[in-house]
């Protein structure tokens, strides 16, 4: 069976094989963490945590985590939900979340279009997708998160004043995400200088695409949308 799933806005479900303790870790220790979209949402949405948090934010394909481990652990009264599909990706984030002892994030291994489907309206403070896969060939452009139906997505689930963050290093589709959340009569742009999306928000720790990115010569844009 191939690992390419021809209807979701991912690619790759595994990279390299696994360790044995890699696996062990994926089998024992993300049912603690995973959101069962099996059962209905709570009400409260932050009853999903061991510990009452004060908000709760969105991460949309979080790669190796770093991102996601960092606003957890600088902000231990926040809850994250992190949304990550490939395998390796997720093994990352859980030995860091198993380090630091975090028990603020919640996770969801695949397409996460069931999971905003999933969460209640109006319960999402904050969402990011960071460097997400451009799909630079024309053919794969369905592929791009970034769209008038999952944009309707996001903006159900996000409460009013709430902020999208949106990061990559490809001029192409940051201009193609300008068009989309622009068009979009649920989003605005906060942008008021160029600073504004040069520079990156606060608390910025970096990602390894970001890393990636810098070393072969190309830098981040950094847009930030408001949910009207």
């Amino acid at each position: 069976m191939s690992d390419i799933y021809e209807g979701a806005f991912f690619g790759r479900r595994k990279g390299k094989a696994l360790r044995a303790a890699q696996a062990e870790r994926l089998n024992t220790l993300l049912p603690r963490f995973a959101v069962d979209l099996e059962r209905p949402a709570p009400d409260p949405l932050s009853a999903l945590f061991p510990k009452p948090v004060i908000d709760i934010t969105l991460e949309i394909g979080f790669g190796g985590g770093e991102h996601m481990v960092h606003r957890a652990g600088e902000a231990p009264s926040s809850g994250i939900i992190g949304v990550e599909p490939f395998v390796n990706g997720m093994v990352k984030a859980l030995a860091a979340i198993e380090e630091k002892g975090l028990e603020n994030i919640r996770l969801y291994d695949d397409d996460a279009i069931d999971l905003l489907d999933w969460l209640p309206a109006a319960s999402i403070d904050r969402a990011y997708l960071l460097y997400p896969d451009p799909w630079p060939k024309k053919r794969h452009w369905k592929r791009r998160f970034v769209g008038p139906a999952n944009l309707d997505c996001l903006a159900r689930v996000l409460k009013p004043g709430a902020e999208f963050r949106f990061a990559s290093d490809i001029d192409t589709y940051v201009d193609w995400t300008l068009r989309h959340l622009r068009a979009h009569e649920a989003f605005e742009w906060t942008a008021e200088c160029a600073a504004d999306w040069r520079e990156a928000w606060a608390g910025w720790p970096g990602t390894r695409y970001e890393v990636k990115a810098i070393r072969e010569g190309r830098r981040g844009y950094y847009l930030t949308f408001r949910r009207i």
